[in-house]
């Protein structure tokens, strides 16, 4: 299969408002974008999606009958729909809000108001993440990596083991929580450590002081993904000694570089 490009990208734009379609439709078009198909409410949307499967959603937060959120959970369910990227365009600043589509797999999220650049690096994003053979890293054998992924949100584990299977990682274990993947940790070895900040049970920052003080992997490498933005927080599981730390959503192609970086060497 070939790799899509930004202009041939089939689009489904899911806003409530007329005057921000135009706004979006004129960016898009700008960009190269023609495939473009606008609905404003969800549950229509959803039909035409299952339908005529486009290779990108960009959808507001708030929609007449549903949540953007809501939205993108049930693309989610239907399994034909695996490989659809989502895009957020909101003027929404409260975490609270913006928080649960994170944790729900969105590829980008882009504030109002935006640019013609803005969105075309967030585009730039989506085609990365559906054109994940652009970035199998030659000369190293990811097949026999073992990877352990600790997201207590199903679909967040899922969008991690996407960006991971495009390295060519399939052994891959999943925990839901720090105090899980403790358990596994002592049963045993990985060459790398996925996780989440907030969990219930145990959450990133005690798995990692786990992990480097008292488990008998110390110096595996651990990156957390995380919505977090509590910067003292942030601030103490780097003290803690994990390797890296990404924002959800993922800029996919900067933690692919950064695996592979930290699994070469």
């Amino acid at each position: 299969m070939e790799n899509i490009t930004i202009h041939e990208l089939q689009v489904v734009v899911v806003e409530p408002s007329i005057t921000q379609q135009r706004i979006i439709k004129n960016q898009l078009d700008a960009i190269g974008i023609t495939s473009i198909h606008f609905e404003q409410h969800g549950n229509v949307a959803l039909s035409h999606i299952k339908q005529y499967i486009p290779d990108l959603v960009i959808s507001s937060l708030y929609l007449p009958d549903m949540t953007g959120t809501e939205l993108l959970e049930s693309i989610h369910t239907d399994e034909s729909l695996n490989e659809l990227a989502f895009m957020l365009i909101s003027s929404e600043t409260n975490i609270n809000y913006l928080d649960p589509i994170r944790q729900a797999g969105a590829v980008a999220i882009l504030p109002k108001p935006f640019s013609t650049n803005d969105l075309s690096i967030a585009l730039d994003t989506v085609v990365d993440y559906l054109n994940p053979s652009d970035h199998e890293i030659e000369d190293f054998d990811f097949e026999v990596t073992r990877v352990l992924v600790v997201d207590d949100s199903p679909l967040s584990r899922k969008y991690i083991r996407k960006v991971l299977n495009s390295l060519g990682i399939v052994k891959i274990t999943e925990a839901e929580n720090g105090a899980e993947a403790t358990t596994l940790i002592c049963n045993d070895f990985f060459d790398l450590i996925v996780t989440d900040y907030n969990m219930p049970k145990m959450d990133g920052q005690e798995l990692v002081a786990y992990i480097r003080e008292q488990s008998s992997q110390s110096s595996v490498p651990v990156i957390m993904v995380t919505s977090e933005q509590d910067g003292g927080r942030l601030a103490s599981v780097q003290k803690a000694g994990v390797s890296a730390i990404f924002d959800k959503p993922l800029e996919t192609s900067s933690i692919r570089k950064l695996i592979a970086q930290l699994l070469s060497n």
